[in-house]
């Protein structure tokens, strides 16, 4: 990987959290000049970095005003999430990987991280989690392009959390995502990528379902 673009994959990544955890809020005008700034780069890796992210829905341009974060509408979200409930299935058929040794440390790893915020419940901390938990679930299938695009449908809704989480019961949201994350690590020593899927499948209908409801 270039330089260049190792710092491009640097910015999208970052500006991309920065607006899943809302430190971007929807509506928040990001400026040129300030992310320049910020980041300490030139405008040109940050408007190829801004460019991706209206590719992928997350800010606008718009003419005369500048770049915009943009928001989730329900329509939008549960479209989002019909595709998504398809896609965790592919992951188990599609191209999957090994289960290495690797792969059940980390899930591990995701289970003991779990346990400490159901202990510790905490609304960034349960976003932050969330977002590493669906790339290592990406991570275990082989095929690029599912992989792509579960990934993108994934962030574009997934600010939604951080606004809903209010309205919630966090401390169960938080004992939800850990007994996934326990029947995932169960399904993976058992080198069962299928089930590990449609348990993933399981959990983002209930999420649906939950969040339709606030």
């Amino acid at each position: 990987m270039s330089e260049a673009t190792s710092r491009h994959l640097r910015l999208y990544t970052e500006l991309r959290s920065r607006i899943c955890l809302l430190d971007y809020p929807p509506g928040t005008r990001l400026s040129e000049e300030s992310l320049a700034q910020d980041f300490g780069t030139s405008r040109t890796p940050l408007r190829r970095a801004l460019a991706r992210l209206e590719d992928e829905g997350l800010v606008i341009s718009r003419h005369g005003v500048g770049t915009l974060v943009t928001d989730v509408s329900i329509g939008e979200l549960s479209q989002t999430y019909a595709l998504r409930l398809e896609l965790a299935q592919l992951t188990g058929t599609l191209s999957p990987l090994p289960v290495t040794a690797d792969i059940l440390t980390e899930i591990t790893e995701f289970v003991a991280r779990g346990e400490v915020l159901v202990a510790r419940p905490d609304p960034r901390a349960f976003a932050e989690l969330n977002m590493a938990y669906h790339s290592f679930g990406l991570s275990l299938s082989g095929n690029d392009a599912l992989r792509d695009t579960a990934e993108r449908l994934y962030y574009r809704t997934a600010r939604i959390w951080l606004k809903a989480i209010p309205h919630m019961d966090l401390a169960e949201e938080c004992a939800i995502f850990l007994d996934e994350m326990r029947q995932t690590r169960s399904a993976l020593i058992a080198n069962d990528l299928h089930a590990a899927a449609l348990i993933r499948r399981a959990h983002i209908s209930m999420s649906f379902q939950r969040l339709s409801s606030f």
